[in-house]
């Protein structure tokens, strides 16, 4: 069984509070379903454009979870049978399988889902898994309504994701090419759940899901870092935590002590910010909209002794359930008992964060605030999993809101995990706060990467030091990059030094993104942040002339984040072999004159 009181256990579900779920699942009753086009699938291969299938395609697995809920809390028939008709739909529905990843087009020159040939990707993932939690949570009650319609369900769960799973092991998210991210936790965790409710002898399937957990295990980094981000933390390491805890509840195996497991349970505290705002390296927003699943940090926090993670979690206990995460994750988060006892607490915010593997650092001024000055610097390669070409990018904050920011990622097409990938201007080192260097930015690849890199953390300052030259398909190149967050003064302080740069006419500038409203000065800029942070002025030597770049932004994916704009800030350094830029709070005494180094 899975880990989860089924709908029979009144002393659960009769108190569960599910008010504003049911609210929203009474606004459905009587609606058409949303229903995901044959033409809308197409589009992905005419234009790219993934959402319009999958917004429906979303939208009918989330109401199928809102009336999973009803139908648990009340046991009306009505609800029970708004979940037959979501259940039915599901299994009607011709593929499971996000169009964006179906290998159909590459192999057979199709546009649709090749029935015969289903594809097991997060898609297909996310239908089984949802299935098994609704046989799980309403088995009575289906029985007795809708005879037959669990029949259907393991009929389709066995052709559509058993079958293929065990036949076929050239996916590529097994990581059988050493190449293991977030995919390989995710589909394999959905498929241990399905299996655990689905499968009628389901240790056919637990060696190869293990097998395949492993290896994703054993490649997580000793201090627990994901080279994806903080956002698919969740959806990497997150599920992996998740299928570790529904495999020991079905069989009795023991959740493994690895260092790394313990550690990543520590990266979402270690990426925060501030307030709603994260580290966003790679592809996530610096200000998640999505739901996540605090509880199952939570539980993995407590399984694992880590206090601050608990309590990173915890201080997100006020955070309403959302049908977004997943019926799964909604289920467990209304009845894991630990987690409701919790009272709402303060993140940790650890004043200095070294994650070697990714070669990042974050600081702060004081541990346990946000407020004042904070820094993030990467090193990296770029060629890590989610990839922008940034090595070398920070992100600057005030108060815990990023001033000096990474854009993020725009909403996915077909170009984003294509050949077309760095065509996309958010994946550009240009549009990261790093050099372009004599009109030449950064390329992706692993051989593209930081060198020579040194951390130093102590209770006055802390920096780090790498080498950018690498990063550029420039021979002869050296650049030398110095980032600091300076206690004792209460600055930031970034300091470049290059040699080598090629004379092709064209600008060596600095590049920096602000988010804010951007007021110019004589010796720098002001921002003004969101959030009505403190502001910042942001100077550099005398002779430097600015260009200021604005991005207008109508992008949900970033407008959400942004607001209507971001700026980049051009400090054109082409007559120059060093330079400087320093970040000070508003209200910090103004700096006069330039520095030894000022020129």
């Amino acid at each position: 069984m899975l880990p989860s009181p089924t709908a029979d256990d009144r002393a659960v579900w009769s108190h569960v509070d599910a008010a504003d779920l049911i609210t929203r699942a009474n606004a459905d009753l009587g609606m058409p379903w949303p229903q995901p086009l044959a033409s809308q699938a197409a589009r992905v291969h005419r234009d790219g454009d993934r959402v319009a299938w999958e917004e429906p395609t979303f939208a009918r697995q989330h109401r199928l979870s809102r009336a999973v809920v009803a139908a648990a809390v009340t046991l009306e028939n009505r609800w029970i049978d708004e979940v037959v008709d979501g259940v039915q739909l599901l299994c009607e529905q011709s593929s499971w399988c996000w169009p964006a990843h179906d290998d159909t087009f590459e192999k057979h020159g199709s546009v649709l889902a090749t029935v015969t040939e289903p594809f097991v990707d997060l898609g297909a993932g996310e239908v089984v898994s949802q299935l098994a939690w609704v046989d799980h949570v309403l088995g009575t009650q289906l029985d007795a309504r809708a005879p037959g319609i669990r029949s259907r369900i393991r009929h389709e769960a066995q052709s559509r994701v058993f079958r293929p799973f065990a036949e076929r092991r050239d996916w590529h998210w097994l990581g059988l090419d050493g190449d293991v991210h977030n995919w390989n936790p995710w589909v394999h965790s959905a498929i241990l759940a399905a299996a655990v409710q689905l499968h009628d002898e389901p240790d056919q399937l637990f060696d190869l899901i293990v097998e395949g957990l492993d290896r994703y295990l054993v490649s997580l980094p000793a201090d627990g870092a994901i080279d994806e981000g903080y956002s698919y933390w969740w959806n990497g390491a997150c599920r992996a935590l998740e299928a570790l805890d529904v495999l020991e509840h079905a069989t009795g195996r023991s959740f493994p002590d690895l260092i790394a497991l313990r550690e990543t349970v520590a990266f979402p505290h270690r990426c925060h910010l501030g307030r709603d705002w994260y580290a966003n390296l790679a592809d996530g927003q610096a200000r998640p909209r999505e739901h996540h699943p605090w509880h199952a940090l939570h539980r993995a926090a407590r399984r694992t002794g880590d206090a601050d993670a608990a309590a990173h979690a915890a201080a997100h206990r006020a955070v309403a359930p959302s049908e977004s995460a997943g019926l799964g994750r909604l289920i467990r988060e209304l009845t894991d008992a630990e987690w409701l006892a919790t009272g709402s607490v303060r993140s940790p915010l650890p004043r200095d964060v070294w994650l070697p593997s990714t070669q990042v650092l974050l600081a702060r001024q004081r541990a346990g605030s946000a407020d004042g000055l904070g820094l993030v610097i990467k090193g990296g390669h770029n060629a890590e999993h989610h990839n922008h070409n940034d090595v070398g990018s920070f992100i600057v904050t005030s108060d815990g809101v990023p001033i000096i920011v990474d854009a993020g990622r725009p909403t996915y097409t077909k170009a984003t995990f294509g050949p077309d990938r760095y065509s996309i201007w958010t994946m550009q080192s240009s549009w990261h706060n790093t050099p372009t260097v004599a009109g030449i930015d950064q390329s992706p690849g692993r051989e593209f990467a930081a060198t020579d890199v040194d951390v130093s953390v102590t209770d006055a300052a802390s920096s780090l030091t790498l080498g950018l030259g690498d990063a550029y398909e420039i021979g002869g190149l050296t650049w030398r990059r110095t980032a600091e967050l300076d206690r004792a003064e209460g600055i930031i302080r970034v300091s470049d030094e290059w040699s080598g740069t090629p004379s092709s006419g064209e600008p060596t500038r600095l590049n920096l993104v602000v988010a804010g409203v951007v007021t110019p000065l004589v010796d720098g800029i002001r921002i003004a942040p969101l959030d009505r942070a403190t502001p910042v002025v942001i100077r550099w030597p005398t002779g430097i002339r600015p260009t200021l770049t604005v991005r207008p932004l109508d992008d949900p994916m970033l407008s959400e984040v942004w607001g209507e704009r971001l700026t980049r800030i051009e400090l054109d350094v082409s007559a120059r072999d060093r330079a400087w830029i320093r970040v000070e709070r508003d209200d910090a005494i103004p700096v006069t004159g330039d520095s030894e180094d000022d020129r």
